[in-house]
């Protein structure tokens, strides 16, 4: 883009993927997930009781696979969800060539809630989530008429079952059910919103500033939803793995992995556009240079929040704080551990403090995909150590990284048929509206960018 950007260089209807172009690599997508989805069935639900609760079994080990891909999947969504709150709130000017890319990737996070229903099944939250196996062990015993009054009441020596008690107005079966509604109606149903507004203004030949100005009023308190689901979907599926930790940072410390790698791919995407003859009067190496220096503070303030909760707890030495390190540095964790504390921050700082590789696609390429590795080993450290003390308490081999290669399968089953879902829903959003919102009153403001 070497000449200043008029309104007669941009299309007026926008640009369009044809239908065409991407139907081979949505038609893989969707039939890899679909017989992905079949079969994950089958392993989850089938010769799968809700009694054998902490047999090693593949039931039980794919329960946790699944939750590793919908973890890493789910959170690249909320990132492009961040993204776009943030682009409303602060009336951004140059984003606007990317919002519709925004709105895209925010717009799967609700669909992510078809992955998420096996975890409202016994049959699955039996293996995961130990607070809900003590809850349902308890209802109706003795002269004890609900959990929680058999817990106030639990001989338990350890006084667990006591901790359990204290956190049972967070920690119960109606209100966590309920919250997983709110997060995937609520914030996806704000997002969907947010994304009529825009897609409505691109055949207003009229558009003025007042679906922008709704937009960023209603953003205002749209990203309080946000942070709610973002922090407390985490805590609901992720961190109640063991209800007994603590850690008043782990919200935070997700939040970041989620805006640093949906921004990684918001860039990925308009380089593969880009490329491919698309958006080329309304985005140019200014952009991707902004992108870059988000991707890059982003980089900084995960290895921040990372090191703080770990400093913390590190510092407190309080038992049921320390425990989660504990376990991520024995049995084999310890080197997923240090890859990650030199992966995830060194090597992503050494290069993207340097402004011209931000400008350079083929630069820029291989470190958002180093960032996808590593944002997936980071899930993977969260999720998957969990499965040795729940499972493998009789098989001492189980709770180790290098346990076997029948789990190895498995989480490789479930990354791909979540990730085949999450681009089918993506891809296909990509082709049923303009690139960029075309008749926004700012486009030529961010299609002439200069920083």
């Amino acid at each position: 883009m070497g000449h200043f950007i008029t309104s007669k260089d941009i299309p007026a209807d926008g640009e369009h993927i044809a239908k065409g172009k991407l139907a081979l690599p949505i038609m893989v997508c969707g039939v890899v997930a679909l017989v992905g989805i079949i079969v994950s069935a089958c392993l989850l639900f089938i010769n799968n009781d809700a009694i054998n609760q902490s047999s090693d079994t593949v039931a039980g080990r794919y329960a946790y696979s699944w939750l590793f891909a919908f973890a890493f999947f789910v959170s690249l969504s909320l990132g492009g969800a961040f993204w776009l709150l943030l682009h409303h709130v602060s009336n951004s000017g140059w984003g606007v060539s990317v919002r519709r890319l925004m709105e895209h990737l925010a717009c799967v996070f609700p669909w992510m809630g078809i992955i998420a229903i096996p975890f409202l099944f016994p049959q699955v939250q039996q293996h995961l989530f130990e607070w809900m196996n003590i809850h349902r062990g308890l209802e109706g015993v003795g002269m004890y008429s609900s959990a929680k009054e058999a817990l106030h009441h639990s001989p338990d020596p350890h006084h667990v079952n006591h901790l359990l008690y204290l956190k049972h107005f967070y920690m119960n079966l109606p209100f966590w059910l309920g919250r997983m509604i709110f997060y995937f109606v609520g914030l996806g149903g704000a997002l969907y919103y947010l994304r009529k507004l825009s897609v409505d203004q691109d055949s207003d030949p009229n558009p003025g500033l007042a679906r922008l100005k709704t937009a960023r009023r209603r953003s205002s308190w749209m990203l309080v939803i946000f942070a709610l689901t973002a922090t407390f979907l985490a805590f609901d599926l992720i961190k109640a793995l063991d209800y007994k930790w603590f850690s008043t940072m782990y919200g935070v410390a997700f939040f970041a992995g989620c805006v640093l790698n949906g921004m990684a791919l918001l860039i990925l995407t308009t380089i593969v556009l880009r490329r491919a003859g698309y958006m080329q009067n309304i985005m140019s190496p200014e952009h991707h240079h902004i992108m870059g220096k988000l991707t890059f503070a982003f980089v900084v303030f995960w290895a921040y929040v990372s090191f703080s909760q770990f400093f913390l707890i590190w510092y407190a030495n309080i038992t049921e704080e320390t425990s989660y390190f504990i376990l991520r540095n024995t049995e084999n964790w310890n080197i997923a551990s240090l890859a990650l504390v030199f992966g995830h921050f060194a090597l992503p700082f050494l290069f993207l403090i340097r402004s011209d590789v931000k400008k350079k696609p083929g630069l820029m390429i291989p470190i958002t995909i180093y960032l996808f590795i590593l944002h997936a080993l980071d899930h993977y450290i969260m999720v998957a150590p969990e499965r040795g003390p729940s499972l493998t308490i009789n098989n001492p081999e189980g709770a180790s990284l290098f346990s076997s290669g029948s789990v190895i399968w498995l989480d490789l089953l479930a990354f791909v048929t979540v990730g085949a879902f999450f681009f089918f829903i993506y891809l296909r959003s990509l082709t049923k509206t303009s690139l960029y919102p075309n008749r926004d009153p700012r486009i030529l403001e961010s299609a002439n960018l200069f920083n």
